[in-house]
């Protein structure tokens, strides 16, 4: 099927085809008729299905005429998703006369107040500082029609959501809610049965499982060769861009650092960089500027770009749902992807973890002709037999396992 069956309307249906979009998503597929008729809706799907577009575009062809007053609320758990959202409804409603305002901290309150005085059609916020305008008495909600409280698992995980609930408490009764989260535990159920009225469920997939359209391997390597097998891997990979993740922000400054070294256009982002210095590197990665981009997991689930060819996880994420998340920027919208791991011997059981998690086990692969010093991780048995003995051990004496020099 394709956007012109879904009963887009033709201004809405023109921006979308503007953007290249010609057959829809699973979750789109599935999720912009429920939109249409005007159900709730809870939908669940993996990372990268598409679901911005499942949303904004039917919610857009019920905008089709301005009418002074903010009309749509949606709800983002970070700055720079909010303004990702904010910018594909932009260019969603290119062909239209609606607005779209956005609404974050870390920036001045002055333009903010100036679109919510406009009452623009639609509004992008972050829950703190919308809440900030709305304690100014700066928002006027009382004709808002559709609340879309977007990545619901992230806000939960942020501890967004006693602010999400005081939000939604000054909304009309009399409106449509959409709530879309990657999954839907306990806490985030109670709040859908709180503030949503008999809404269709929607789930595309397995939060567990990694999108299909991702390949994804492990390279086992010594700790002293972590930098040198990234660099013969980006120096062996035909990519068009590539989303490097370290856990620490000392990681991802001293990795890029070292690639900048190695005559790599490359760019550092994580929550200690300014507000300028993120917008920058977003934009800076996206326009090809950059074409390697090292992140915290600030970047795993609260941006969204577009055409990552490939991931490297060069630190094994501790959490099996980080997994998921960071090899999901890759492979986006029905695109192949390819994610690359490089774990060493200290970072088996995070391994396990992950296996258990996606129900699947993750190949191996060594890189040829790559000169290996020998570590423990080649052989997994005797690697986790050597973890478990070092317990104990390794806070006093500091041994870290593959961690052999080369002579």
């Amino acid at each position: 099927m394709s956007f012109q069956n879904l009963g887009l309307s033709e201004t809405v249906l023109h921006g979308a085809q503007r953007m290249g979009y010609s057959e829809p998503t699973p979750i789109q597929l599935r999720a912009i008729p429920v939109i249409l008729s005007g159900r709730d809706l809870i939908a669940s799907a993996q990372t990268g299905t598409g679901k911005t577009a499942a949303f904004a575009l039917p919610v857009l062809c019920k905008l089709d005429h301005p009418e002074s007053k903010i009309r749509c609320l949606v709800l983002e758990p970070t700055r720079e998703l909010a303004m990702q959202v904010e910018t594909a409804f932009r260019d969603y409603m290119r062909f239209m006369h609606t607005e779209v305002t956005l609404i974050h901290g870390g920036v001045g309150y002055g333009k903010q107040k100036d679109d919510l005085a406009r009452k623009v059609d639609v509004v992008v916020a972050t829950p703190g500082r919308l809440l900030d305008h709305m304690q100014q008495g700066a928002v006027d909600l009382t004709g808002l029609e559709f609340l879309i409280l977007d990545e619901v698992d992230r806000m939960l995980d942020m501890g967004f959501l006693p602010d999400v609930r005081r939000i939604v408490e000054q909304c009309p009764k009399a409106r449509q809610t959409l709530l879309f989260s990657a999954t839907i535990p306990e806490e985030i159920g109670r709040l859908a049965s709180w503030c949503l009225k008999d809404p269709e469920k929607i789930e595309i997939g397995s939060h567990h499982t990694p999108a299909e359209t991702v390949n994804h391997a492990l390279y086992p390597v010594a700790v002293a060769q972590k930098f040198e097998l990234l660099l013969a891997l980006l120096a062996r990979t035909n990519f068009d861009s590539v989303l490097i993740f370290s856990r620490t922000k000392d990681g991802a400054d001293r990795i890029s650092r070292e690639l900048k070294k190695n005559n790599h256009s490359v760019v550092a982002l994580h929550s200690n960089r300014t507000q300028t210095e993120r917008v920058e590197a977003l934009e800076g990665f996206k326009a090809g500027r950059y074409e390697v981009m090292v992140a915290t997991d600030i970047a795993a689930r609260g941006i969204d770009i577009a055409g990552v060819s490939h991931v490297v996880n060069y630190d094994v994420p501790q959490h099996p749902e980080d997994y998921v998340h960071r090899i999901g920027r890759t492979g986006r919208a029905q695109n192949v992807g390819d994610a690359f791991t490089i774990m060493t011997a200290e970072e088996l059981p995070h391994i396990k973890d992950i296996e258990r998690f996606i129900g699947q086990s993750v190949p191996r692969l060594k890189l040829d002709n790559f000169n290996y010093v020998y570590t423990a991780i080649f052989n997994e048995a005797e690697a986790a037999a050597a973890l478990k003995s070092a317990k104990g051990v390794r806070t006093h004496k500091g041994m870290r396992f593959g961690s052999k020099r080369r002579k």
